[in-house]
C-alpha cells in the first residue's frame, strides 16, 4: 500500500521540500510520494486529526504552524518542547509525535558546510520565533559563547534570552534598529538570520538587515532565508569579505533529519542537496 509524507503550511507553493524528500523516496524505491498541503490556520486543528487514521505516515511543518500545531498533538520531544515549536510529525498508528529537526540540521549545516565550532564563540541572532529558538537551543548545546538577539518585539527576544541565561550563557537584547545592530555586529565571529527578512515575494525581500560595512570580515553570516539562495544579507556579506552560508544547507539537513524518522533509512544528503540546488536554481531563472 503506497504512503503518504508532506509538507503543511500557509502559503505553501513556495517550498522545495516536495522536491528533494520525493527524490530522498524515489532513491530507496519506495511506493511513497511526498505532497504539499495548503492549510490555513483556521484549518490547522482538522486537517491534523483528519490524518490520524490515514497513510500519510509523516509530516513537515512550516510557517505559520510551527508553535500553534503542538496543541493537536499527542506528545512532543523534549527538544520541540523547549524550543515551542514543532516542524516535524510522525504519524504511528494514529498517534501523533512532534519532533524538531531545525536545530539539528542548523548543526550538521554549521559545522560540515560552514566549518564552524560555535563553542565559546560570540554569536548575533537576529530574530526570535520558533527558527531563532531552535538555533539558540543548539548553539547552547555546543557551549556558545555570550548571545545578542535582535528583534522587532522585545518580549519574544527577551524570552529567548531568558532560557539562554537559564542554562548559564551571557545573553542581551537589542532592538531590531541599524545603530544597535551595527553594535552588536562589530563584534560577532556568527551572525545568524532567522527572520524572513529578505525572502523572495516577502514585504523584505529587499532588505539586508545589515549593509556590508557593519559585518566583520571574519565573521561567519548565516541566512536561513534559502529563497533565494544568496538573499541580500548574503550579498552584503561577500562583499564585505565575510563567509557565509545560505538557507538551503539547513533546509536539507533538517529534512534529512525527518526522513530518517519517519523512514528509518540513511538519507543519500548528495541526492537531496543537489535536488534542491537546482529546484531553486532553476526558480530563480523563472523568476
Amino acid at each position: 500500500m503506497a504512503t503518504r509524507f508532506g509538507i503543511i503550511g500557509f502559503p505553501i507553493s513556495h517550498s522545495i521540500s516536495p522536491v528533494f524528500q520525493q527524490a530522498a523516496l524515489d532513491y530507496f524505491n519506495l511506493d511513497a510520494s511526498y505532497q504539499t498541503w495548503t492549510v490555513q490556520p483556521d484549518q490547522l486543528s482538522e486537517f491534523i486529526q483528519g490524518v490520524r487514521n490515514t497513510d500519510v505516515v509523516g509530516i513537515n511543518v512550516t510557517v505559520p504552524h510551527k508553535e500553534s500545531v503542538l496543541s493537536y498533538l499527542d506528545e512532543v520531544d523534549e527538544w520541540a518542547a523547549v524550543a515551542g515549536a514543532v516542524n516535524t510529525i510522525v504519524n504511528r498508528k494514529g498517534k501523533l509525535i512532534g519532533y524538531n529537526t531545525d536545530g539539528i540540521g542548523f548543526l550538521r549545516a554549521l559545522r560540515e558546510v560552514g566549518k564552524f565550532v560555535p563553542s565559546d564563540r560570540r554569536v548575533l541572532i537576529l530574530g526570535a520565533g520558533g527558527a531563532a529558538r531552535a538555533v539558540v537551543l543548539a548553539l547552547i548545546s555546543e557551549g556558545v559563547g555570550p548571545l545578542t538577539i535582535a528583534n522587532r518585539t522585545e518580549a519574544r527576544a527577551l524570552q529567548l534570552s531568558q532560557m539562554a541565561i537559564y542554562h548559564g550563557l551571557t545573553a542581551q537584547v537589542i532592538p531590531m534598529d541599524p545603530l544597535a545592530l551595527a553594535s552588536a555586529a562589530a563584534s560577532a565571529e556568527l551572525i545568524v538570520n532567522c527572520t524572513t527578512i529578505g525572502m523572495a515575494h516577502g514585504p523584505d525581500e529587499q532588505l539586508p538587515l545589515l549593509p556590508w560595512d557593519q559585518i566583520p570580515a571574519a565573521a561567519l553570516v548565516n541566512d536561513l532565508v534559502y529563497n533565494p539562495m544568496e538573499t541580500p544579507l548574503l550579498k552584503e556579506a561577500s562583499r564585505a569579505g565575510a563567509r557565509t552560508l545560505g538557507g538551503i544547507h539547513m533546509l536539507v539537513f533538517q529534512g534529512a533529519a525527518s526522513f530518517e524518522m519517519w523512514t528509518g533509512l540513511e538519507v543519500p544528503i548528495p541526492i537531496m542537496l543537489g535536488t534542491a540546488t537546482r529546484a531553486m536554481e532553476v526558480r530563480s531563472k523563472v523568476c
